[in-house]
Parts: structure tokens; sequence; C-alpha cells
């Protein structure tokens, strides 16, 4: 770890990538949120591609969940769009996989892991409808994939937390999406646990998925990413880790003292 001590104002430029658009990224321009008369976010304006692993960076109180959350719909936006293949993306849900915050969720709920799985099936299935042998398939194949298959019939609220961060990634997985949105994955797991989450998202970038990760680590986690959107209320910079990771941009971001992995940029 490297400790940068920063004592310089902050300078008003920030860097942004070339955005040059393609059909399959995702396109936000100019959005901002407001909770009440605060503003959250601000004249944010940035691509996420395809095949890419991207992480949403910034300090607590950034709008990093925020800007996910808005991103997908789930809260109002105050300005801006954001569009996949040219269309508003909170409109093409189904092609989504959102996973919250683990405490955003009622782990008290009385549901198997397999339940919890089986349950990112149901876009593909339709409501009150049985499951088929390819989802039952699915699940299985899932549950295999992150090492939770001898779990599957144990309530999900007797997991530990890297546990239960690896079935929602399982039920992520069986959605089959285009895009997969993770918010804050890595907080309170295991080293096992977050070297299964990296080689699911190493796989689906390689089929050429979107995959977006609220994270707050500067730590050697973040050698994983590939592209970066680096926050603070407004966009500090986007682009890839050697290009967002640099003095003046986390001084920007951070306003003093910040350790990040020396090695990531």
């Amino acid at each position: 770890m490297r400790t940068v001590d920063f004592s310089l104002e902050a300078n008003s430029s920030h860097f942004m990538k070339d955005t040059q658009t393609t059909t399959a990224t995702i396109n936000i321009a100019h959005l901002g949120v407001l909770y009440r008369t605060q503003e959250a976010l601000r004249d944010i304006n940035c691509i996420i591609k395809p095949g890419k692993l991207t992480g949403i960076f910034g300090p607590n109180g950034a709008g990093k969940s925020t800007l996910m959350k808005a991103m997908l719909g789930l809260v109002p936006l105050n300005s801006g769009t954001v569009l996949y293949q040219g269309k508003p993306l909170m409109q093409q849900r189904s092609k989504v996989a959102y996973v919250p915050q683990r405490n955003q969720i009622d782990w008290t709920y009385p549901a198997t892991v397999w339940d919890v799985v089986m349950m990112g099936r149901v876009k593909k299935t339709g409501w009150l409808r049985s499951f088929s042998t390819v989802s039952h398939q699915v699940t299985k194949n899932a549950l295999e994939r992150v090492g939770m298959s001898e779990y599957a019939d144990r309530p999900i609220g007797q997991l530990s937390g890297g546990q239960q961060q690896r079935v929602f990634l399982a039920r992520a997985l069986v959605q089959q999406a285009e895009i997969f949105c993770f918010d804050e994955p890595l907080v309170g797991i295991d080293q096992k646990t977050q070297a299964v989450i990296f080689e699911v998202f190493q796989e689906l970038t390689a089929a050429n998925k979107i995959v977006l990760v609220v994270n707050h680590d500067l730590g050697e986690s973040i050698t994983h990413f590939d592209d970066l959107i680096l926050l603070n209320c407004e966009l500090i910079a986007t682009g890839s880790r050697q290009q967002v990771l640099t003095e003046q941009n986390l001084q920007r971001a951070y306003s003093g003292k910040v350790m990040y992995y020396s090695d990531a940029a």
C-alpha cells in the first residue's frame, strides 16, 4: 500500500476518456440526482463498455450506490439520460442482473439457498408458472460454480456473509443477463469468496458482458478492475486504472490522505 498526502488545492479540471459510443455500451449523459434539496450527483457523463470489469470508486457519500440505482431507475433522475443500445436502460431491466448491498436484504426471510437462486429465473419463467427442467439445471450449475451446492437446502439466514454473497452471485448468474450490477459485493467476505467473485467476473467479461461493481477499497483488489469511474458527487475521472489513479484525481476525490495499492497505477 502507498500513502499520498494531498495538501494542494484541488484542480478544477478532470480527465475524461474518449467517449466514442458503440451500440453495446451504457451511455450516461448529464445525469443528476437530488435527495430532497441536496444534490447527490451532478452532470455525470461516462460510458460503460462490455468486456471490461468496471468499478465505481470514491469516498463515503460520493454517490457510488446512487449512480448505480439511478442507472437502473431505482432512484429518480433529476436530469440526464442512461441509454443502452440507444434506449433507456430503466426500460430494459430484463437484461440486467442487480445485486444490492447485503444490508438491504432481509436475511430472516424463510428461504433456502436453492429458493433464493431459483428466484433469479422468475423473469424468464413468468410469475406463478412452474420452473422448467432448464431452470433447474441452470440453478444447479450456478450453485456448483460458486461452490455452494452442498448448502442448497440450508436457510439463507444461517450462512456466513461470504456464503450469502456467493448465493446472490449465483442468483445473478442464472438470470443470464447482458448487464451485471453489483453494489459493494466485497464487503465483509472471506478471501475464498473474493477469489470466486473475481473469477466469475472475469468469465463474464470474457463473454463480453457489462460488469459494473460499486467498491470503496483502493487495496490490492483494485488490480482486478479494467476501467474505473471515480466520483465525489461529480465525475472526477473515468478510464483505465492507469488513467484514473493519478495523484491529481485522487486529490480531487478524497481531499486529503488516501491509501491505495501502488501497483494499480
